[in-house]
């Protein structure tokens, strides 16, 4: 398997990979399959969802030649499996065994609904299908939930394209339990139906099936330049970056501390990582480019979901780390270096919330829980590798003059 701008991706080849599939269908589970490729994993940089759904699925398919040269140049190994080559495997399997199939296809898609079931019932008559046809959305609709529910599949394949299609089938496990197995395709009936001729099979093994597909659609030429520029050019310029320049500089990070005051003290908010137990650390994550205020103010509002607070104070650069040092999720395969750099700079925000807890919403792929801690509990709540930076920030705090 290969890391590549943080992604883990193209661990099993396709024998292996096909073998796992038959287990899901035989695991009484929902499984996802991702099918990454440089495109996915520039989005992804920019994406914390996303980020976090290529990272913890159950089967990742490197799918584009680009990551095999990352792969390459960084002396990692990666097996390429295309979601193109997946497909066919997946509806012959399912004719076999006679599955339910449920196929959400994008309204504006290249293969209508009709494309799809005339080439299913040519060529795979056992399949039971079930074909909506929905605007690209990152879950299902009350009304395509309750079909799902009364169709009960035991396959899901999303056709709109990265980032909906990982993000509809991830939100997927929690309407239907008789689903085994979800993937996102893109384009990928596209080739079974004979809208877009695939590119000849030595075109594919040399890398050049994007010079095969510009020549194949003239009249989205432009748009597919614009994609290609991205998947090649952009995409090295990032991984190279990632890879030898970001190790050695540290990333601008911001911790935000909120607190409130009532009648039994002043209170300090803290959030729960999700994935590791008892972490408990104060709201932080990069600027970006971005000031202080701004940067830390964003990071707040998408890690707690309110906007109820009052800037306190700044401070600049008050700490520094390294990742290498840190415990937990820094030092796992799966997300290490996820910003590729060295550690980061930490700068601090405080803030007084001045809202109801009500407000308060957390994405599930950020942190698993939050809760208000008394100022004389916090270091020793946090976990052990923050309290050393918890100790400067609440020294701040505690110096601080507040408005009556």
């Amino acid at each position: 398997m290969a890391n590549i701008l943080g992604i883990v991706t193209g661990k099993i080849n396709k024998v292996q990979a096909l073998k796992a599939i038959d287990v899901f269908y035989n695991e009484p589970k929902f499984h996802q399959i991702v099918t990454p490729n440089p495109e996915i994993i520039l989005s992804a940089q920019n994406d914390e969802e996303l980020f976090y759904i290529l990272n913890h699925t159950d089967l990742s398919l490197a799918d584009g030649f680009g990551l095999k040269i990352a792969a390459f140049l960084s002396r990692q190994k990666i097996h390429r499996f295309t979601g193109a080559d997946l497909l066919p495997y997946l509806l012959e399997e399912a004719n076999k065994n006679q599955r339910r199939i449920l196929i959400i296809n994008r309204v504006d898609g290249l293969s209508s609904n009709d494309d799809i079931k005339n080439y299913l019932s040519k060529n795979y008559p056992k399949i039971n299908t079930l074909l909506i046809s929905s605007p690209i959305r990152n879950s299902a609709s009350p009304d395509e939930s309750a079909k799902i529910r009364d169709f009960a599949p035991n396959l899901a394949i999303n056709l709109f394209g990265s980032p909906a299609q990982e993000k509809y089938i991830h939100n997927l496990k929690n309407i239907s339990t008789h689903i085994n197995i979800g993937v996102g395709l893109g384009g990928a009936f596209d080739f079974l139906t004979n809208k877009i001729k695939r590119a000849p099979v030595f075109l594919r093994y040399l890398g050049l099936e994007w010079f095969w597909r510009l020549l194949m659609q003239p009249t989205q030429r432009r748009k597919r330049a614009r994609r290609i520029w991205r998947a090649i050019a952009v995409f090295m310029y990032e991984f190279i970056r990632w890879q030898y320049i970001l190790p050695h500089r540290y990333r601008a990070n911001v911790a935000i501390l909120m607190f409130k005051e009532n009648n039994q003290g002043r209170e300090i908010f803290i959030l729960k990582r999700q994935d590791e137990k008892n972490h408990w650390q104060l709201p932080q994550g990069g600027l970006d480019g971005e000031n202080i205020i701004k940067g830390g103010s964003r990071e707040l509002e998408e890690e707690s979901g309110s906007h109820s607070f009052t800037i306190r104070a700044v401070y600049k650069n008050l700490y520094k780390y390294k990742f290498q040092n840190e415990a937990g999720t820094y030092n796992k395969l799966d997300t290490q270096r996820h910003a590729g750099y060295k550690g980061q700079k930490q700068s601090l925000l405080i803030v007084q919330f001045q809202g109801s807890d009500d407000e308060f919403h957390l994405n599930y792929w950020d942190h698993q829980a939050w809760r208000w801690v008394k100022e004389e509990s916090f270091i020793d709540t946090l976990h052990p590798i923050r309290q050393k930076a918890g100790k400067i920030y609440l020294k701040k705090l505690r110096n601080l003059k507040i408005p009556a």
